[in-house]
């Protein structure tokens, strides 16, 4: 039997709570899931690596999602123009592709460094 068999959870407990109720249980639960806060609480289970929420820095998160918008208009510029058959500056897109690029390898090395 494989680690992994010998962890799969087979049994279900279903309770019945009133809206008052399970807010309160959601209160108190401090995991990004209330069945393993329960176990956590309940058991006195230590959280597997699966069930650690990482904590991300939001200025980081800020900034890799104005690179994946840059990415999506890019994306959406090329299709557009490859359905109208017009000429694509690739240039400019090969350009602001390396600048995304370098901005990427910027927030990694910094994110390292931490």
């Amino acid at each position: 039997m494989t680690k992994k068999e010998s962890l799969k959870r087979q049994k279900e407990i279903k309770i019945r709570l009133t809206d008052e109720e399970h807010q309160k249980l959601l209160d108190r639960c401090t995991t990004g899931s209330l069945a393993s806060w329960m176990r956590e609480t309940c058991l006195g289970q230590k959280r597997t690596k699966q069930s650690k929420l990482l904590q991300v820095d939001p200025k980081l998160l800020r900034q890799l999602s104005g690179i994946g918008n840059n990415l999506n208009q890019i994306a959406r510029l090329m299709n557009e123009q490859s359905k109208s058959n017009s000429v694509i500056d690739r240039i400019a897109v090969i350009t602001a592709l390396s600048g995304i690029e370098k901005e990427l390898k910027r927030l990694h090395s910094d994110h390292k460094n931490t």
